[in-house]
Order: C-alpha cells, then structure tokens, then sequence
C-alpha cells in the first residue's frame, strides 16, 4: 500500500440539534476538529430536484486513524468542510491493515 497524501485541510463537524420554541428542532453543525485528508473523486452524476438540477460527486477521502469513540474519528452522521465545500459522510473503514488510516466515503451535491 502507498501511503496517502494528506494535503487537504478538512474540518470534522457534527450536527446538534437544539429546540426551536415550537416543538421541532434546529439542527446546526459544531467543529469537532481539523484533520488533514486526501480527497480523490470517485465519480459523479446530475439528477433533478423540485428546486432544479443538482450535481452529486462521490468522493474518497482518506485520513489519519483515530481509536473508536474518539472526537477525531469520523461518523457516517458527519461532514467535512473545506471552505465552502460539504462532504457529507457516507460510511467510514479501515484503510489498511495496520489500522493507520480510515477511508471515508463521501458525497458533495451543488446546485447545477
């Protein structure tokens, strides 16, 4: 296996709910922390939306590990931010036998 290259600064974030007043919920996403990662397209695909056409790109990025229950291992429930950029998390493993690094699988959507 060669070893990734973690040039891309991610910032881990997770959604936290808190009540609105009126019986529903506000979600808002909290920084857990910076992790560096590298971020390789996988592939891509337009689909229509009530809204108008949005672009999806599946991602696979690759980051240092981190012990199960730990703030800087992510979650499928999770995104990464870069700038403006959402990754939403789809599923996390182990990308190497050695247990250094997690693949997490990821998607972007933009509004074509």
């Amino acid at each position: 296996m060669t070893r990734p290259y973690l040039n891309r600064k991610l910032i881990l974030e997770t959604a936290d709910a808190t009540p609105d007043g009126a019986g529903g919920m506000i979600r808002t996403w909290v920084a857990l922390g910076t992790l560096w990662g590298e971020v390789t397209a996988r592939g891509g695909r337009e689909r229509a939306t009530a809204g108008g056409p949005v672009s999806q790109m599946s991602y696979r990025i690759v980051v240092r590990a981190a012990p199960m229950g730990s703030d800087a291992r992510p979650r499928p429930d999770q995104r990464f931010r870069e700038g403006s950029r959402i990754f939403a998390i789809r599923a996390v493993a182990e990308d190497d036998r050695a247990g250094r690094y997690l693949v997490c699988f990821a998607d972007e959507e933009v509004a074509a």
